[in-house]
């Protein structure tokens, strides 16, 4: 039973908080929603150690806790808890802001006089088929036609790059209500190197997806056995079969004992870490989620906020981040071989590595911090917001 009348809220079948980049997301969109509506609903994803239900600085926080293995399973039991939820609260919003259609269909199908912000970073449509490959196309379908009515019915569409927009304009969402708002970082002093880091290593951080391209990395580092005293750090988000897989390919490639694996770690504990490798590697691979959907990864914008060079797949999504040359290096895609030759020249020449971290770092200054994306944020509310008074019926979209 709630105990509070929140004016608005911010709901993503994700767990929260989380080591994910999702849940870095989550954090500042929604701290930015209960500043505009002075407090709000949280709707999640829980889990061991997380409590269902609390409050803290005037929001409240219900978390979805149920076990249950199967992932649609587990999605359909949210959305009906979600329900109960609206049904509850649903006469007091103003605001509901939701990530993915497992939270969007029942806010606009329920939809009572509360404006309608749809958040997309990815498409499950996209994918759900990279992780789970006999999933059946009719299932695939059935997602397609939630998620198009989620942006069909809502009154903003977020999305965090180009890219993205476009893809969306490509399947009929409207491009006048589309509005982007890149993902962020923070720029800060430089944190004091770990005293256990290695003279000289490169870091990967993040999930393990196979579309964030991990073998690749493995590969490339495998290419660079004439430096021995070079390390490859890897530090997983949570602890998975994937990265138990990787493992076993670190060992068939003879790199085992020169890969250091760290799972979970807190930014607190990640941040000296990034600082001060010799390069942040994100090895995107070539698919579907990547090339037709795009994405907007904040391992690259929090390593380009620390001074840190970032070594890149050449995508169209990667491109809205990092000018080649400039702020960054971008190499073919599922190549080993090339993403080694980076790799090494960063080694080689050092001056030129901490001019491209520099330059990243001023460009995430100018363009990428979370103060520019929430700023943007505030501004869609408070579009919203002014046309409340005046709407009639199902409210008209807003445009950019």
């Amino acid at each position: 039973m709630m105990v509070s009348t929140p004016r608005s809220l911010y709901t993503a079948f994700d767990r929260f908080p989380s080591r994910k980049g999702a849940a870095v997301h989550i954090e500042q969109f929604s701290r930015t929603l209960f500043a505009h509506t002075k407090g709000g609903l949280l709707y999640v994803l829980g889990g061991p150690g997380l409590p269902g239900h609390h409050h803290e600085a005037g929001i409240e926080v219900v978390r979805f806790g149920r076990a249950i293995p199967n992932l649609l399973e587990r999605a359909m039991a949210f959305r009906q808890r979600l329900v109960a939820l609206l049904e509850e609260v649903g006469p007091g919003l103003q605001i509901c802001h939701f990530r993915d259609p497992w939270c969007g269909v029942p806010i606009v199908s329920k939809r009572q006089r509360w404006a309608c912000v749809y958040e997309i970073n990815g498409l499950p449509s996209i994918e759900l088929p990279s992780v789970y490959p006999d999933m059946d196309k009719e299932t695939i379908a059935k997602i397609r036609r939630e998620e198009a009515m989620c942006w069909t019915e809502a009154d903003a569409v977020v999305v965090p790059a180009n890219v993205i927009r476009d893809m969306l304009v490509r399947l009929g969402c409207q491009n006048e209500k589309i509005v982007v708002i890149p993902n962020g970082a923070h720029v800060r002093a430089r944190p004091i190197r770990p005293a256990e880091a290695p003279a000289r290593y490169f870091i990967y951080f993040g999930a393990l997806q196979t579309w964030q391209g991990v073998d690749s990395l493995l590969r490339a580092f495998a290419r660079l056995a004439d430096l021995p005293d070079l390390r490859l750090v890897v530090c997983a988000s949570t602890d998975s079969r994937e990265l138990r897989r990787l493992q076993r390919l670190a060992e068939k490639l003879e790199v085992a004992s020169r890969v250091l694996w760290s799972v979970a770690w807190t930014e607190e504990e990640l941040a000296p870490w990034r600082a001060h490798a010799l390069a942040s590697i994100a090895p995107l691979r070539a698919c579907p989620r990547n090339t037709e959907q795009g994405c907007s990864p904040l391992k690259i914008l929090e390593s380009m906020a620390d001074g840190v060079p970032v070594i890149a797949s050449d995508l169209v999504a990667t491109r809205e981040l990092i000018s080649d040359g400039i702020d960054g290096r971008l190499v073919p895609p599922d190549r080993p071989a090339e993403l080694a030759r980076a790799m090494r020249i960063v080694v080689d020449y050092p001056d030129e590595a901490l001019r491209l971290g520099r330059s990243a770092q001023r460009k995430v200054q100018r363009r990428f911090t979370w103060e520019h994306s929430t700023r943007r944020l505030l501004e869609v509310y408070h579009r919203l917001a002014e046309r409340k008074s005046s709407w009639q019926g199902a409210p008209a979209p807003i445009r950019p």
